[in-house]
């Protein structure tokens, strides 16, 4: 049984700094993992992801703002936000998919809110 647990979620005024973690159980055949959110009333859309070979990908509004990384020993990701606006806010989700079946999991969410 995979799960996906997340933290550092919060509040933080426009233009501040949050740190999101997430750690992988159950497998250690984990591919690419990432994080994607959704704002209340709209659709679930990419943040960012890395592949296990640090390649990254990130989704136009956060461009220049967020940095992923990922540690392959403990099977974690880190999205690093900076200067953010009240535009992120919504629920983050850690994300991955396993290497071979491509199954997918997804974390439970953590709340970020910017105010402004």
């Amino acid at each position: 049984q995979v799960q996906l647990v997340e933290s550092g979620g919060g509040l933080v005024q426009a233009g501040g700094s949050l740190t999101l973690s997430c750690t992988a159980s159950g497998s250690i055949f984990i591919g690419a993992m990432g994080w994607y959110r959704q704002a209340p009333g709209k659709q679930r859309e990419l943040v960012a992801t890395v592949g296990r070979d640090g390649t990254t990908n990130y989704g136009e509004p956060v461009k220049g703002r967020f940095f992923i990384s990922r540690d392959n020993a403990k099977i974690a990701v880190h999205l690093q936000m900076n200067t953010l606006k009240p535009e992120d806010t919504g629920v983050y989700y850690c994300h991955g998919r396993h290497v071979w079946t491509r199954e997918e999991y997804w974390g439970q969410g953590t709340q970020v809110t910017v105010s402004s």
